[in-house]
């Protein structure tokens, strides 16, 4: 999302980008706060003085300090990261749904910058920027060497400005050029459609500040023309976002007070459990937008689509529905990002992003470095899923999942769903060439396309039919 990415999401390295939770607070003194190294901080000294003395060119002070932090954050894991002033305006702005630039979720890899996901209906998104592309020069500056901050701030500018992006994508010989015109981008986080008499379609795209209210504004347009009879809820390619977001969707179709999510970590402010209720998902206001959801929508039969660009919120929302039993989750195997995201601002307007808990289903499971496992395994396409997404577990210095740590590792697997049996093998059309011999093309940006086959599957359960499930 990212990321999984400059919040913004043309990317603050957040990988799935995926902020799970937003916190603006201070930095609180601790009761007990750990004694300084001394022996590392004075070899840290002696370095610094080398450099200021040494170095072939003068180096500000205040930028060596800057990248010294920025190292210490993202050597711990993919998602912590320093956010200089533009950075962390940028967020702010970003979870409102509104910010500058090209619409893709970023991370940093081998000196490269790598897109975690491209944002619908966005410039790159329609230009065919794809997950997993590696950028290795902006115009005519080379990406390596740079910061994650610096190769955004050089994608960053004024709308309809040309950017050229010189991209390595697996299965192409030579590299490839792209130039987009850069956008204020405006993401329209919840569309829906009546996608035939009585079944509903709702995509969630990202979890913002308003996600939750407009949700339940769609699903009482698609109950106007009279009740459904099943409900497909598609998170696929959904990067997360917000944690009252997600709590606030899931509560949308959950019972008053169920548990949602968890989060455990190593300070007692880390350790929290979420439920579908109002004071844990809004915000700052005192509107409860599910006061006014159809009764019937907590009771329409509902399948999940996720796929590897579910992440983060999303998987809150996805785990929270398959552990109460509200949904059926169809697709393949999501994202895995389950760590939880603190952002704790510093002086001059600037702000870390510090990687504080883990957070866990209903039932218990952790969800880092594995992902929702779908009830039902169904491929991107009939011939399969296209190309190998990128997920947390690929990441370097991604956290471990601490339940697979457990001895036999019994809680995680006595959470996870038994899978469906493979549906039998389809016979040879008449022509005698089978399908899985075209290549495989991606699902339709359309909303909710007939020729999206997860989509077509989903509404074959919902009526009770037979379902395939695509090459494996």
């Amino acid at each position: 999302m990212s990321k999984w990415k400059q919040a913004g999401l043309i990317g603050i390295g957040l990988v799935g980008g995926v902020l799970v939770s937003l916190q603006f607070s201070a930095i609180a003194e601790k009761e007990t706060r750990t004694g300084l190294p001394i022996e590392e901080l004075r070899t840290f000294a002696e370095v610094f003085n080398a450099i200021k003395q040494g170095y072939v060119e003068p180096i500000d002070d205040k930028k060596l300090i800057t990248h010294a932090i920025s190292g210490m954050l993202s050597n711990l894991d993919p998602h912590s990261t320093y956010l200089d002033a533009d950075a962390f305006k940028d967020l702010q702005v970003g979870t409102q749904g509104e910010f500058g630039g090209l619409g893709i979720e970023v991370s940093m890899e081998d000196g490269l910058v790598k897109v975690v996901s491209p944002i619908e209906d966005t410039p790159a998104y329609r230009a065919g920027v794809k997950s997993g592309d590696l950028i290795f020069k902006l115009d005519d500056t080379i990406v390596k060497g740079l910061t994650l901050s610096e190769a955004v701030k050089k994608m960053r500018g004024k709308p309809k400005s040309p950017i050229r992006l010189s991209i390595l994508r697996k299965g192409e010989a030579k590299p490839l050029e792209i130039t987009l015109l850069r956008e204020i981008i405006k993401v329209q986080s919840v569309k829906s459609k009546l996608v035939e008499e009585g079944y509903g379609y709702l995509r969630v795209t990202s979890f913002q500040e308003n996600t939750a209210a407009s949700v339940v504004k769609h699903l009482n347009d698609l109950y106007k023309p009279g009740q459904l009879k099943g409900l497909v809820l598609d998170l696929r390619n959904d990067p997360g976002g917000l944690l009252n977001g997600a709590v606030g969707v899931s509560a949308a179709f959950l019972p008053p007070k169920t548990l949602v999510t968890s989060t455990d970590g190593r300070t007692p402010d880390a350790k929290h459990e979420f439920f579908a209720s109002p004071e844990d998902y809004l915000r700052g206001s005192k509107d409860d937008y599910i006061k006014s959801l159809p009764p019937e929508a907590r009771k329409v039969p509902m399948i999940v689509l996720v796929n590897g660009g579910s992440a983060s919120a999303s998987e809150i929302v996805a785990g929270a529905l398959q552990d109460h039993k509200r949904a059926l989750v169809l697709g393949t195997p999501t994202f895995g990002k389950g760590s939880v995201q603190t952002v704790l601002p510093l002086p001059g307007n600037t702000a870390i992003k510090l990687t504080t808990a883990r957070y866990y289903t209903p039932l218990g499971r952790s969800i880092q470095a594995k992902g929702i496992v779908p009830d039902i395994a169904v491929e991107e396409t009939a011939n399969g899923t296209p190309g190998q997404r990128l997920r947390e577990a690929d990441l370097e210095r991604h956290l471990d999942n601490d339940k697979e740590k457990e001895k036999d590792g019994s809680a995680a697997k006595e959470a996870l769903p038994k899978p469906q049996s493979k549906a039998p093998a389809k016979p040879k059309p008449a022509n005698g060439k089978d399908e899985a011999d075209e290549p495989a093309e991606p699902p339709s940006r359309e909303l909710a396309s007939k020729s999206d086959f997860q989509l077509g599957q989903a509404l074959n359960l919902l009526k009770g039919l037979q379902i395939m499930q695509g090459r494996q």
